[in-house]
């Protein structure tokens, strides 16, 4: 039983990385072809340096990414922390239900709404180009915002209330309790709606291609647009460098993420009864 479960295992991850295992091997191959290995080369990794376009492209979708990060990780914070005080039950269900309709929904179908929205306020206020690199990250933070408030949420249930509390008695302010206290017991949540808010707007195609102006061009939809014609091995070259900046921001995570079984650092005493 023990064999058979450890091949089906390795069956899994041969399905799951043959693909990126493929990818990565004829990157370096000195051909086109993506069925002979004809030698290894970095000639396609030194056209890539040279490719204006596609690299400014990866300028875009990356200046898209922290934006849209960095604003839904603010407004999902903030919106978890007025959904975790709600007192009206039934107003608590239906502001849960709206934040789940984002991610249920399909990408199509929030694309072209949003286009739609976007189009009809451009129209109205009179503007020339509807569509530009600020109805992308409005849209981009539509998507992510509910994934921050998918991850903030379950920590500020599961935080201690009485925290926050302790803190005012010490002196604190409610505002500078919540800094002091609360954003310190909830910090795994916001980093990890942050990284899942970073990788759904690096990743997104549908909606950005829906709501993405002629002067603005993300990386998914340059590569879309060039299988019209073919996908040149640089695209290739590009994404191999991807998956190993990925991979390693990944080893040193886990390399510097603390033992949770290892005994906690001891709290500072605050002198004279305040916190400082």
């Amino acid at each position: 039983m023990k064999t058979s479960s450890k091949i089906y295992t390795v069956l899994i991850f041969i399905f799951l990385f043959a693909p990126i295992a493929i990818l990565l091997v004829f990157s370096f191959n000195e051909a086109k072809s993506l069925s002979v290995f004809s030698g290894f080369s970095l000639r396609w990794y030194k056209e890539l340096l040279n490719d204006e376009p596609t690299l400014q492209s990866v300028r875009n979708t990356l200046l898209l990414a922290v934006s849209a990060m960095v604003v839904s990780t603010v407004m999902g914070t903030a919106a978890s922390v007025g959904i975790l005080h709600l007192r009206n039950k039934a107003f608590k269900a239906a502001l849960n239900t709206a934040t789940d309709i984002p991610m249920t929904n399909p990408d199509i179908i929030t694309g072209i709404s949003l286009m739609l929205m976007f189009v009809f306020a451009g129209r109205l206020f009179g503007l020339a180009n509807s569509l530009s690199f600020w109805t992308m990250l409005i849209a981009h933070i539509t998507f992510c915002l509910p994934y921050v408030i998918l991850q903030v949420l379950p920590r500020l249930r599961q935080m201690d209330p009485a925290l926050p509390e302790a803190a005012q008695d010490l002196g604190c302010t409610p505002f500078k309790a919540f800094f002091k206290v609360t954003i310190h017991e909830i910090m795994p949540g916001i980093i990890t709606g942050a990284i899942m808010a970073f990788t759904m707007s690096l990743d997104d195609f549908v909606i950005s291609y829906f709501t993405s102006g002629a002067g603005f061009q993300t990386l998914p939809i340059r590569i879309y647009n060039m299988t019209k014609k073919t996908v040149t091995p640089k695209m290739y070259a590009l994404a191999t460098i991807i998956f190993f900046v990925i991979l390693t921001l990944l080893l040193i995570s886990n390399l510097t993420d603390r033992d949770p079984d290892s005994p906690a650092p001891e709290r500072k005493k605050h002198k004279g009864g305040k916190m400082k």
